[in-house]
């Protein structure tokens, strides 16, 4: 019997929850502050936005079973979405565009291994 949309939908949303705080985790663990999770603007959504001393990191999480299903997961209409917010966001701080920054993509793969891409779009 399939299972009804709500439950599916939930289910994601709960596990794409969990594998942003162990992308978080996995950050602060390697020194970085975390600033906001889940911040929304009106370029649309970024999981993560993290400091280490001057530079802002912003932080696409993907989740799945295995390296390539995740990294699979990862479109060019999201990278231009996050790459508008994290300039909106930008623009709201001090510094604005010319602070330094990075996007990167935190892969969570499986419920236990987290790989970080830095500079994944290759932005820099």
């Amino acid at each position: 019997m399939p299972r009804p949309p709500v439950a599916t939908g939930l289910r994601a949303h709960l596990a794409g929850a969990a594998a942003e705080e162990q992308a978080a985790r996995a950050y602060v663990a390697r020194g970085y502050q975390l600033v906001e999770q889940r911040w929304r603007g009106a370029g649309g959504e970024i999981d993560l936005i993290l400091r280490q001393g001057a530079l802002w990191v912003f932080v696409e999480v993907k989740t799945g079973p295995s390296y390539a299903a995740t990294v699979a997961r990862i479109t060019p209409r999201q990278m231009q979405r996050v790459q508008a917010s994290a300039a909106l966001y930008l623009d709201q701080q001090a510094g604005g565009a010319l602070a330094e920054a990075r996007i990167d993509v935190a892969l969570v793969i499986g419920t236990q291994e987290v790989e970080i891409l830095e500079n994944a779009y290759g932005q820099g």
